[in-house]
Formats: structure tokens, C-alpha cells, sequence
């Protein structure tokens, strides 16, 4: 676990539903050409997630389409493309 650093220049904080401190950062990293997601509780972090920059579309497109489906009430399905 890390102590509480800044976000880079790029980067959002979300607040999670349930309180109690916790957050998600979401910070672009253009050095390295990717996105860190961080999961944090009581200015700690506690985890980290490394998302290539070239996968982001990926990702933002899963959250549009699961979002749709909600508002048309439909099904959610799970993308499962290259799981075996």
C-alpha cells in the first residue's frame, strides 16, 4: 500500500457509493502511454490497475453499452472475446 500522492495533470477522482472514504482515481500517464486506475480507501492506496492507452476505447465502449442497456431495460451481456 502506497501513501496519498497527487494526480498527474490528466486524471479524475470518483467517490464510492457506500462512503466511507473510499475512491477510485483514474489518472492518464502519457510517458508511459497507458491509464493507472487506483483504488483508494482513507487516502491509501490499495490497489492499482494498468490499462494500455490503445485499450481505453475498449473499456469506455463496454461502460456506454452496459449503460444503454440499462436505460432500455435489456439484459446486460457480459464480453467475453478472447476468454477459452
Amino acid at each position: 500500500m502506497t501513501a496519498v500522492r497527487p494526480l498527474p495533470r490528466t486524471g479524475s477522482v470518483f467517490f464510492d457509493a457506500r462512503g466511507d472514504e473510499r475512491a477510485l482515481r483514474v489518472s492518464w500517464h502519457d510517458d508511459a502511454d497507458l491509464v493507472v486506475v487506483s483504488l483508494w480507501r482513507e487516502n491509501v492506496c490499495t490497489a492499482t490497475f494498468r490499462l494500455a492507452a490503445d485499450e481505453v476505447p475498449d473499456l469506455v465502449d463496454t461502460l456506454v453499452d452496459s449503460l444503454r442497456q440499462r436505460r432500455v431495460g435489456g439484459p446486460v451481456r457480459p464480453v467475453l472475446d478472447d476468454v477459452g
